[in-house]
């Protein structure tokens, strides 16, 4: 069914087929026509960041950036759901077009810009859609603040959504907004995490509830950048890591339409950079920071190779939109299957 589906969904842009797919999800659920069409929820809770998890496997963030349609894609049987990104202020975010499917690379590039309702918008449609997974929303800054003053962004972030998160993740790895990549490295990387672990353990005290704060990573950095980062959020003691956002590496489109599109790519392309960065960040944390996985993610395989990579947890979000639905029990049943042997 989901495979006619996609190919109705494939004839319409990108960002259309995104827009109509899930105004589609959310008609289903509240007409409860989705329970007979879909799996229910694997039962295979796993306990990570001091979190009991439904199940391992997630959505990543970007597919519902201002959690509109939290309703339907709860019911798809998901063990978590980050939303976002989200930024203080409203943006557009870049030009259209600017979302690109690859299919025969079964790929994306996007340069969607963070394009968001804001921060306020995204705060009232979560208080009116409680999950029955759990919740991580994910920030980032807006595109009119210097990267100097980004920590002010994240900031206000965090504090307008702690006390409706699971867990926050602090996103400095997107290829869209410029100049952000930077605060992945050095004193940059510092200056911007010490202020934040400071306002978690301000803001656990006045709620008492511990909300834990992870960092999104690019894909593309070298084993020495990847040790210094591994090294400041074991000093700093973040919760955790996700691995990893988009590629700028676009070799695995070259000579296909739209693979010379600005952005980031993901998808297939994917699989192998990412699994080996999770490999690589997991010897460098020693274990401190458990790492979420996410990229290229297209079979039960794929799951349990990140997962003996060194993840604890992992998200899909292009093998979704490829794969359908199913993916996600796929998934589940199979990291539930390894851990039982």
């Amino acid at each position: 069914m989901y495979s006619l589906a996609r190919k109705l969904l494939f004839t319409l842009s990108g960002e259309a087929a995104h827009q109509v797919a899930l105004e589609g999800l959310d008609a289903a659920a509240k007409l409860r026509l989705l329970k007979p069409l879909v799996a229910d929820r694997i039962k295979a809770p796993v306990t990570v960041m001091g979190l009991e998890f439904p199940n391992a496997v997630g959505l990543a963030a970007g597919l519902d950036k201002n959690a509109d349609h939290l309703l339907g894609l709860d019911q798809l049987g998901f063990g978590f759901i980050e939303v976002g990104t989200v930024t203080p202020r409203p943006q557009p975010g870049n030009p259209k077009p600017r979302l690109f499917r690859i299919p025969k690379q079964e790929a994306i590039i996007n340069r969607m810009g963070f394009n968001n309702k804001g921060l306020d918008h995204l705060i009232q449609r979560v208080k009116k859609q409680p999950i029955n997974g759990l919740l991580g929303i994910n920030l980032g800054k807006n595109l009119t603040t210097p990267v100097e003053e980004a920590v002010n962004d994240y900031l206000l972030g965090l504090e307008g959504v702690y006390e409706l998160a699971d867990y926050v993740t602090v996103n400095i790895s997107s290829p869209n907004t410029p100049g952000l990549r930077n605060l992945q490295y050095g004193e940059a990387l510092k200056d911007l995490l010490q202020p934040l672990k400071e306002a978690q353990a301000r803001l656990a005290d006045t709620h008492q509830r511990y909300v834990p704060l992870v960092v999104k990573v690019a894909p593309d950095m070298s084993e020495e950048e990847l040790l210094s980062l591994a090294a400041t959020l074991r000093l700093l003691k973040l919760d955790g890591v996700i691995a990893t956002n988009t590629t700028l590496d676009k070799s695995a489109v070259e000579g296909l339409r739209y693979g010379k599109e600005a952005g980031g790519l993901s998808g297939r392309p994917l699989t192998e950079k990412a699994c080996d960065i999770t490999r690589q960040l997991a010897n460098a944390l020693e274990g401190d920071l458990p790492i979420i996985g996410v990229g290229g993610i297209f079979s039960a395989q794929d799951a349990v190779a990140r997962i003996e990579a060194g993840a604890s947890l992992i998200q899909v979000y292009t093998g979704f939109i490829y794969r359908g639905p199913s993916l996600i029990g796929q998934c589940a049943e199979a990291i539930a299957g390894m851990k039982k042997t």
